[in-house]
């Protein structure tokens, strides 16, 4: 208590930066350090957010729209999962957009259990599409890792199961707060200086189970690396001819740069603001670090624009069933006739995985190959 005091006493009124943050009282309950941006900054993070939030809400329920009117994908584990990452990236271009918007541009005046709310579905949404992303890689793996028995162990029923455990916990995590787990001295330090009436102990707890999350993640796709290489080196030596293998193992370096550049995008859209939040916890923030902090919370939003990219549209069944509904929608007669690969239907694999089908093993015709040892 005596550092942030000091910081307080001192720190704050040396500070250029801090001159309009003064040490008194009624300066926290009016959030004046709290609204730290410039008019330029002000203009540029609202660009940010008017660009990237309509486009995060649109591709995102798009892919609902398809995987709800497809009753092939509906029945897939896999696509639930992406339906559920694609309702979390939903609600983050919903809830992060207005509630940061009105906070920063806007100055709304939202008292402490109105602001709690607009951050607990602004938590609830983050925290849905990392555990979302956890569970498509977990899926990956199961794909892979155990292909003769997928279908036995991921079920529609436990996939759903586990969905409405993910939403569950997650809606009790991110609104702890509104429920009283909040600073003790209102806006006073030493509360976060990066959201208001929260408390430094749950932002570090609600942090490290992002991290945990992250690692998991990176955890799965190493496995499915890992996986993936033993069964390349074994079809490798089955194949006859060398211009197989070596397709083969080109098929393999595919398959590892599309999981390299995924865990690039989410690492570094996340990493910098729980950085910040990290510090937050153990040292005063200045009003520099504030405002950095403000343009590194806007990466989590583009991370949420970019995961129909990597998760959904690279489906090739997602694709063909979005140019079915497209047809639907433009009536007969108005559109141009769909492409060959629609005529052929959707095809029949047991193991449907989110990423696409030319860079994943050929589980279905190679099965003996992928059973653990």
């Amino acid at each position: 208590m005596d550092k942030y005091e000091a910081v307080t006493s001192s720190g704050y009124a040396e500070d250029k930066d801090n001159a309009s943050c003064p040490s008194g009282n009624r300066s926290w309950e009016n959030m004046e350090c709290y609204r730290i941006l410039t008019e330029v900054e002000r203009k540029a993070i609202g660009s940010i957010c008017f660009l990237a939030g309509p486009i995060t809400f649109l591709q995102n329920a798009l892919v609902l729209c398809v995987i709800a009117s497809s009753a092939t994908l509906r029945k897939r584990p896999s696509y639930l999962f992406i339906g559920s990452l694609a309702l979390a990236d939903v609600f983050a271009s919903c809830f992060f957009t207005i509630s940061f918007l009105d906070f920063h541009l806007f100055h709304g005046s939202d008292g402490p259990d109105v602001y709690l709310f607009k951050l607990g579905g602004v938590t609830m949404a983050y925290t849905g599409s990392v555990a979302s992303l956890l569970l498509t890689a977990l899926d990956r793996y199961l794909c892979i890792h155990q292909a003769s028995s997928y279908k036995a162990l991921l079920t529609r029923r436990r996939a759903l199961l586990s969905l409405l455990v993910l939403w569950s916990t997650t809606a009790f995590i991110s609104f702890l707060p509104l429920m009283g787990w909040r600073c003790p001295t209102g806006l006073t330090p030493p509360c976060s200086r990066l959201f208001p009436y929260v408390n430094s102990a749950y932002m570090a707890c609600w942090t490290s189970l992002i991290l945990v999350l992250m690692v998991l993640i990176m955890v799965a796709y190493a496995m499915i690396l890992w996986r993936a290489h033993r069964h390349e080196s074994t079809m490798t030596k089955l194949q006859a001819t060398s211009k197989t293998g070596h397709s083969r193992r080109r098929m393999d370096i595919r398959l590892a740069r599309t999981f390299s550049l995924i865990l690039l995008i989410l690492v570094g859209c996340w990493l910098p603001a729980l950085s910040f939040m990290l510090v937050d916890v153990s040292m005063s923030l200045n009003r520099t670090q504030q405002r950095a902090f403000a343009f590194c919370g806007t990466l989590c939003l583009v991370n949420s624009a970019v995961n129909p990219l990597l998760y959904a549209l690279r489906c090739r069944e997602l694709r063909i069933a979005l140019m079915r509904l497209l047809q639907r929608l433009c009536g007969i007669g108005r559109c141009k006739a769909p492409p060959e690969e629609l005529s052929s239907g959707l095809p029949s694999g047991d193991n449907i995985t989110a990423s696409s089908e030319e860079e994943m093993p050929r589980t279905r015709h190679n099965r003996h190959t992928l059973q653990p040892e």
